[in-house]
């Protein structure tokens, strides 16, 4: 079962609730970024880490949440698609929030540094990439030149 399939937290409201979370933890700066339909696909924003600025980029996939949802659509009449569209844009928010809550409250606890958690979601401005995506494009070289050594 996915969590949050039915989530009737208004996105705006997911967001507000990041913010809130990070910017009590230090976060300078938030910005959210918009595909080209207007809809909101990462939220992102800066820390101080070790007397330096950087800037993460947390994304809300909606697209992959709402291809998940439409599959279990039995009637998929056009009214019913534009829900579901709606439904995903507040499931994948509400989950970015709720995996936001869980991870700084493990900060909170001494479990876990910030950049433990958050490591994957440094951005790159220059390259318009994360860390996450960077390593991506280039796992099989990296752990290939680390295994052959």
């Amino acid at each position: 079962m996915i969590k949050n399939y039915t989530s009737t937290v208004p996105v705006q409201r997911s967001l507000a609730h990041i913010e809130e979370r990070l910017v009590k933890h230090g976060a300078r700066s938030t910005v959210k970024t918009y595909d080209d339909k207007g809809n909101i696909e990462a939220f992102c924003f800066v820390l101080i880490i070790n007397d330096k600025e950087v800037p993460f980029k947390l994304p809300a996939r909606v697209a992959n949440v709402e291809k998940v949802l439409i599959k279990q659509v039995v009637r998929k009449k056009a009214e019913t698609l534009l829900r579901v569209h709606d439904q995903a844009e507040r499931t994948a928010w509400k989950l970015v929030s709720d995996w936001v809550d869980i991870q700084l409250s493990l900060v909170e606890l001494g479990q876990v540094e910030i950049m433990e958690v958050l490591l994957s979601y440094v951005y790159d401005p220059k390259n318009k990439c994360t860390l996450f995506e960077r390593y991506k494009e280039n796992w099989y070289k990296l752990i290939s030149d680390s295994t052959s050594r």
